[in-house]
Protein backbone atom coordinates (compact mmCIF):
# COMPACT_ATOMS: atom_id res chain seq x y z
CA UNK A 1 0.00 0.00 0.00
CA UNK A 2 2.89 2.37 0.73
CA UNK A 3 4.09 2.01 -2.87
CA UNK A 4 0.67 3.02 -4.15
CA UNK A 5 0.34 6.02 -1.83
CA UNK A 6 3.89 7.19 -2.62
CA UNK A 7 3.31 6.89 -6.36
CA UNK A 8 0.02 8.80 -6.18
CA UNK A 9 1.56 11.59 -4.08
CA UNK A 10 4.46 11.89 -6.54
CA UNK A 11 2.01 11.98 -9.44
CA UNK A 12 -0.04 14.75 -7.77
CA UNK A 13 3.08 16.83 -7.02
CA UNK A 14 4.41 16.50 -10.58
CA UNK A 15 0.98 17.29 -12.00
CA UNK A 16 0.86 20.56 -10.09
CA UNK A 17 4.42 21.34 -11.16
CA UNK A 18 3.58 20.75 -14.81
CA UNK A 19 0.48 22.94 -14.52
CA UNK A 20 2.60 25.79 -13.19
CA UNK A 21 5.29 25.30 -15.82
CA UNK A 22 2.70 25.27 -18.60
CA UNK A 23 1.54 28.76 -17.60
CA UNK A 24 4.99 30.26 -18.17
CA UNK A 25 6.16 31.66 -21.51
CA UNK A 26 7.26 28.83 -23.74
CA UNK A 27 11.00 28.35 -24.23
CA UNK A 28 12.94 25.50 -25.79
CA UNK A 29 14.09 24.24 -22.39
CA UNK A 30 10.57 24.41 -20.98
CA UNK A 31 9.09 22.60 -23.98
CA UNK A 32 11.45 19.70 -23.24
CA UNK A 33 11.09 19.81 -19.46
CA UNK A 34 7.28 19.47 -19.34
CA UNK A 35 7.05 16.18 -21.33
CA UNK A 36 10.15 14.87 -19.52
CA UNK A 37 8.47 15.40 -16.12
CA UNK A 38 5.28 13.85 -17.45
CA UNK A 39 7.16 10.78 -18.70
CA UNK A 40 9.04 10.30 -15.42
CA UNK A 41 5.73 10.65 -13.56
CA UNK A 42 4.20 7.85 -15.61
CA UNK A 43 7.19 5.60 -14.91
CA UNK A 44 6.99 6.24 -11.16
CA UNK A 45 3.23 5.62 -11.20
CA UNK A 46 3.81 2.41 -13.18
CA UNK A 47 6.44 1.22 -10.67
CA UNK A 48 4.23 2.02 -7.69
CA UNK A 49 1.14 0.31 -9.09
CA UNK A 50 3.03 -2.86 -10.06
CA UNK A 51 4.72 -3.18 -6.68
CA UNK A 52 1.72 -2.01 -4.66
CA UNK A 53 -0.75 -4.40 -6.29
CA UNK A 54 1.94 -7.12 -6.52
CA UNK A 55 1.35 -7.69 -10.23
CA UNK A 56 3.29 -10.66 -11.58
CA UNK A 57 6.35 -9.62 -13.64
CA UNK A 58 5.21 -12.13 -16.23
CA UNK A 59 2.17 -9.93 -16.86
CA UNK A 60 3.72 -6.50 -16.36
CA UNK A 61 7.33 -6.04 -15.18
CA UNK A 62 8.15 -2.79 -13.32
CA UNK A 63 10.31 -0.16 -15.04
CA UNK A 64 13.19 -0.94 -12.66
CA UNK A 65 13.32 -4.55 -13.86
CA UNK A 66 13.11 -3.42 -17.48
CA UNK A 67 15.98 -0.97 -17.01
CA UNK A 68 18.15 -3.67 -15.40
CA UNK A 69 17.43 -6.05 -18.28
CA UNK A 70 18.09 -3.22 -20.75
CA UNK A 71 21.49 -2.48 -19.22
CA UNK A 72 22.46 -6.17 -19.10
CA UNK A 73 21.40 -6.83 -22.71
CA UNK A 74 23.02 -3.93 -24.56
CA UNK A 75 25.03 -6.13 -26.98
CA UNK A 76 21.91 -8.08 -27.99
CA UNK A 77 19.81 -4.92 -28.27
CA UNK A 78 22.44 -3.28 -30.46
CA UNK A 79 22.55 -6.23 -32.86
CA UNK A 80 18.76 -6.24 -33.07
CA UNK A 81 18.72 -2.47 -33.63
CA UNK A 82 21.18 -2.68 -36.51
CA UNK A 83 19.32 -5.59 -38.12
CA UNK A 84 15.84 -4.07 -37.88
CA UNK A 85 16.29 -0.31 -37.97
CA UNK A 86 19.53 0.33 -39.87
CA UNK A 87 19.26 -2.48 -42.44
CA UNK A 88 15.55 -3.14 -42.78
CA UNK A 89 13.71 0.07 -41.87
CA UNK A 90 16.19 2.66 -43.15
CA UNK A 91 16.96 0.94 -46.46
CA UNK A 92 13.25 0.44 -47.16
CA UNK A 93 12.50 4.01 -46.09
CA UNK A 94 15.09 5.48 -48.45
CA UNK A 95 14.09 3.29 -51.39
CA UNK A 96 10.35 3.70 -50.83
CA UNK A 97 10.32 7.46 -50.23
CA UNK A 98 12.87 8.14 -52.96
CA UNK A 99 10.98 6.15 -55.60
CA UNK A 100 7.67 7.68 -54.47
CA UNK A 101 9.13 11.17 -54.86
CA UNK A 102 10.28 10.43 -58.42
CA UNK A 103 6.96 8.79 -59.26
CA UNK A 104 5.10 11.84 -57.90
CA UNK A 105 6.95 14.07 -60.36
CA UNK A 106 5.94 11.73 -63.18
CA UNK A 107 2.33 11.69 -61.95
CA UNK A 108 2.29 15.48 -61.75
CA UNK A 109 3.44 15.64 -65.37
CA UNK A 110 1.09 12.95 -66.72
CA UNK A 111 -2.73 13.20 -66.42
CA UNK A 112 -2.91 9.48 -67.34
CA UNK A 113 -0.92 8.50 -64.27
CA UNK A 114 -3.01 10.83 -62.10
CA UNK A 115 -6.17 8.99 -63.11
CA UNK A 116 -4.72 5.49 -63.25
CA UNK A 117 -2.02 5.15 -60.60
CA UNK A 118 -3.47 7.01 -57.62
CA UNK A 119 -6.66 4.89 -57.34
CA UNK A 120 -4.51 1.75 -57.54
CA UNK A 121 -2.23 3.28 -54.90
CA UNK A 122 -5.16 3.83 -52.55
CA UNK A 123 -6.14 0.20 -53.01
CA UNK A 124 -2.63 -1.10 -52.31
CA UNK A 125 -2.25 1.18 -49.28
CA UNK A 126 -5.38 -0.40 -47.79
CA UNK A 127 -3.94 -3.94 -47.98
CA UNK A 128 -3.20 -5.36 -44.50
CA UNK A 129 0.52 -5.58 -43.80
CA UNK A 130 0.05 -8.91 -41.98
CA UNK A 131 -1.15 -10.33 -45.29
CA UNK A 132 1.61 -8.83 -47.44
CA UNK A 133 4.53 -9.49 -45.09
CA UNK A 134 4.65 -13.31 -45.36
CA UNK A 135 4.40 -13.10 -49.14
CA UNK A 136 7.30 -10.67 -49.39
CA UNK A 137 9.33 -12.78 -46.96
CA UNK A 138 8.82 -15.76 -49.28
CA UNK A 139 9.87 -13.68 -52.29
CA UNK A 140 12.93 -11.94 -50.84
CA UNK A 141 14.14 -14.40 -48.21
CA UNK A 142 14.46 -14.27 -44.45
CA UNK A 143 17.19 -11.63 -44.16
CA UNK A 144 16.77 -7.84 -44.02
CA UNK A 145 15.96 -7.54 -47.75
CA UNK A 146 12.43 -8.86 -47.22
CA UNK A 147 11.90 -6.43 -44.33
CA UNK A 148 13.05 -3.57 -46.55
CA UNK A 149 10.56 -4.72 -49.20
CA UNK A 150 7.73 -4.62 -46.64
CA UNK A 151 8.78 -1.11 -45.62
CA UNK A 152 8.83 0.00 -49.27
CA UNK A 153 5.24 -1.20 -49.69
CA UNK A 154 4.18 0.60 -46.50
CA UNK A 155 5.81 3.97 -47.18
CA UNK A 156 5.53 4.27 -50.97
CA UNK A 157 1.93 5.38 -51.35
CA UNK A 158 1.67 7.69 -48.30
CA UNK A 159 4.75 9.47 -49.60
CA UNK A 160 3.40 9.48 -53.15
CA UNK A 161 0.02 10.95 -52.20
CA UNK A 162 1.56 13.68 -50.03
CA UNK A 163 4.07 14.67 -52.69
CA UNK A 164 1.47 14.74 -55.48
CA UNK A 165 -0.77 16.98 -53.38
CA UNK A 166 2.19 19.19 -52.53
CA UNK A 167 3.10 19.68 -56.18
CA UNK A 168 -0.41 21.10 -56.68
CA UNK A 169 0.00 23.58 -53.82
CA UNK A 170 1.06 26.51 -55.97
CA UNK A 171 -1.90 28.53 -57.25
CA UNK A 172 -2.83 29.32 -60.85
CA UNK A 173 -1.57 32.90 -60.68
CA UNK A 174 1.91 31.74 -59.67
CA UNK A 175 2.00 29.15 -62.46
CA UNK A 176 0.74 31.68 -65.01
CA UNK A 177 3.47 34.07 -63.90
CA UNK A 178 6.14 31.40 -64.50
CA UNK A 179 4.74 30.77 -67.98
CA UNK A 180 4.76 34.51 -68.64
CA UNK A 181 8.47 34.53 -67.83
CA UNK A 182 8.96 31.72 -70.35
CA UNK A 183 10.00 29.17 -67.73
CA UNK A 184 10.22 25.53 -68.80
CA UNK A 185 8.50 22.73 -66.89
CA UNK A 186 11.68 21.85 -65.02
CA UNK A 187 12.37 25.49 -64.15
CA UNK A 188 8.84 25.83 -62.82
CA UNK A 189 9.28 22.60 -60.88
CA UNK A 190 12.54 23.66 -59.23
CA UNK A 191 11.65 27.31 -58.63
CA UNK A 192 7.95 27.07 -57.75
CA UNK A 193 6.35 23.64 -57.38
CA UNK A 194 8.98 21.89 -55.24
CA UNK A 195 9.44 24.76 -52.75
CA UNK A 196 5.66 25.02 -52.36
CA UNK A 197 5.43 21.23 -51.93
CA UNK A 198 8.06 20.99 -49.18
CA UNK A 199 5.59 21.08 -46.23
CA UNK A 200 3.62 18.25 -47.85
CA UNK A 201 6.77 16.28 -48.66
CA UNK A 202 8.04 16.51 -45.10
CA UNK A 203 4.62 15.59 -43.79
CA UNK A 204 4.89 12.40 -45.83
CA UNK A 205 8.44 11.80 -44.62
CA UNK A 206 7.36 12.14 -40.99
CA UNK A 207 4.43 9.76 -41.45
CA UNK A 208 6.69 7.23 -43.17
CA UNK A 209 9.36 7.52 -40.47
CA UNK A 210 7.00 5.80 -38.03
CA UNK A 211 5.58 3.36 -40.58
CA UNK A 212 9.05 2.16 -41.58
CA UNK A 213 10.03 0.81 -38.18
CA UNK A 214 6.59 -0.72 -37.60
CA UNK A 215 6.74 -2.48 -40.95
CA UNK A 216 10.22 -3.87 -40.36
CA UNK A 217 9.29 -5.22 -36.91
CA UNK A 218 6.04 -6.78 -38.11
CA UNK A 219 7.79 -8.41 -41.08
CA UNK A 220 10.24 -10.11 -38.71
CA UNK A 221 7.35 -11.94 -37.07
CA UNK A 222 6.94 -13.96 -40.28
CA UNK A 223 10.54 -15.00 -40.76
CA UNK A 224 13.91 -13.69 -39.70
CA UNK A 225 17.44 -14.80 -38.91
CA UNK A 226 18.19 -15.15 -35.20
CA UNK A 227 18.36 -11.39 -34.67
CA UNK A 228 16.12 -8.39 -35.00
CA UNK A 229 13.57 -6.60 -32.84
CA UNK A 230 10.56 -8.49 -34.18
CA UNK A 231 12.32 -11.84 -33.86
CA UNK A 232 13.41 -11.06 -30.30
CA UNK A 233 9.94 -9.89 -29.25
CA UNK A 234 8.18 -12.97 -30.61
CA UNK A 235 10.81 -15.29 -29.12
CA UNK A 236 10.86 -13.71 -25.67
CA UNK A 237 7.05 -13.62 -25.49
CA UNK A 238 7.10 -17.38 -25.98
CA UNK A 239 9.59 -17.68 -23.13
CA UNK A 240 7.50 -15.35 -20.92
CA UNK A 241 10.48 -13.00 -20.62
CA UNK A 242 8.45 -9.82 -20.68
CA UNK A 243 11.25 -7.61 -19.35
CA UNK A 244 13.26 -8.32 -22.51
CA UNK A 245 10.19 -7.63 -24.63
CA UNK A 246 9.77 -4.24 -22.98
CA UNK A 247 13.49 -3.55 -23.44
CA UNK A 248 13.08 -4.13 -27.18
CA UNK A 249 9.97 -1.93 -27.20
CA UNK A 250 12.01 0.78 -25.48
CA UNK A 251 14.71 0.57 -28.16
CA UNK A 252 12.07 0.77 -30.89
CA UNK A 253 10.38 3.75 -29.24
CA UNK A 254 13.66 5.63 -28.79
CA UNK A 255 14.80 4.89 -32.34
CA UNK A 256 11.45 5.88 -33.85
CA UNK A 257 11.21 9.08 -31.81
CA UNK A 258 14.79 10.08 -32.65
CA UNK A 259 14.23 9.39 -36.35
CA UNK A 260 11.02 11.44 -36.36
CA UNK A 261 12.82 14.23 -34.52
CA UNK A 262 15.63 14.33 -37.07
CA UNK A 263 13.14 14.58 -39.94
CA UNK A 264 11.23 17.33 -38.10
CA UNK A 265 14.48 19.23 -37.47
CA UNK A 266 15.41 19.06 -41.15
CA UNK A 267 11.90 20.24 -42.01
CA UNK A 268 12.32 23.23 -39.73
CA UNK A 269 15.55 24.19 -41.49
CA UNK A 270 14.20 23.70 -45.01
CA UNK A 271 10.71 25.19 -44.58
CA UNK A 272 11.62 28.05 -42.25
CA UNK A 273 9.52 30.35 -44.42
CA UNK A 274 6.28 28.41 -43.86
CA UNK A 275 3.76 29.82 -41.32
CA UNK A 276 3.83 26.56 -39.33
CA UNK A 277 7.56 27.06 -38.60
CA UNK A 278 7.43 30.68 -37.50
CA UNK A 279 7.89 31.74 -33.92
Amino acid sequence: MSWIIGALLFWAAMWLLNVQLSKRPQTRALSLLVPLIFGVTLLVLWEGMVRGFQISPILLPPPSAISVRFANSLPILWVDFVQTFVKGAMSGYIIGCGSAFLMAIAVNRSPFLQRGLLPVGNFVAALPIVGMAPILVMWFGFDWQSKAAVVVVMVFFPMLVNTVEGLKASDHMQRDLMQTYGASYWQGLMKLSLPAAMPFIFNGLKICSTLALIGAIVAEFFGSPIKGMGFRISTEVGRLSLDMVWAEITVAALAGSAFYGVVALIEKRVTFWHPSQRG
